[in-house]
């Protein structure tokens, strides 16, 4: 197989049934967000040169989203720490030490979206 191009990023898109909402759930995570234009279809949200995308659906059921992403992070006990501060919406559950050899987390966003956060175990 002949590679033509170079990967140079990858945004996952989250299906979300308020993009103001999520939007505002995002920064609480501290991504930069804006919305595409002055519509209130599509938007985005970057932090440290990962993106989310995410799309307006009203008739999302946030019970039947399985939308997830994978985040590789240097410290997900502080990411943990972070994201559980007080004013942070949605649920972030406990990091801990996979069969995989990652200390890892995750966080749930008002819509369902999961996202997994990972890093190595720090040396003793």
């Amino acid at each position: 197989m002949t590679q033509s191009t170079r990967l140079r990023t990858f945004a996952p898109i989250f299906p979300v049934r308020d993009l103001a909402v999520a939007l505002a759930h995002y920064a609480t995570l501290g991504f930069a967000v804006h919305p595409y234009a002055d519509g209130d279809e599509y938007g985005f949200a970057d932090r440290d040169g990962i993106g989310l995308h995410f799309v307006a659906d009203a008739k999302l059921n946030p019970a039947a989203n399985t939308t997830a992403t994978y985040l590789y992070v240097e410290d997900a006990d502080a990411l943990y720490a972070e994201w559980c501060q007080p004013g942070v919406a949605g649920v972030t559950h406990l990091v801990g030490l996979t069969e995989y050899h990652l200390r890892e987390g995750s966080h749930l966003d008002p819509d369902n979206n999961l996202i997994r956060f990972g890093s190595p175990p720090t040396s003793p």
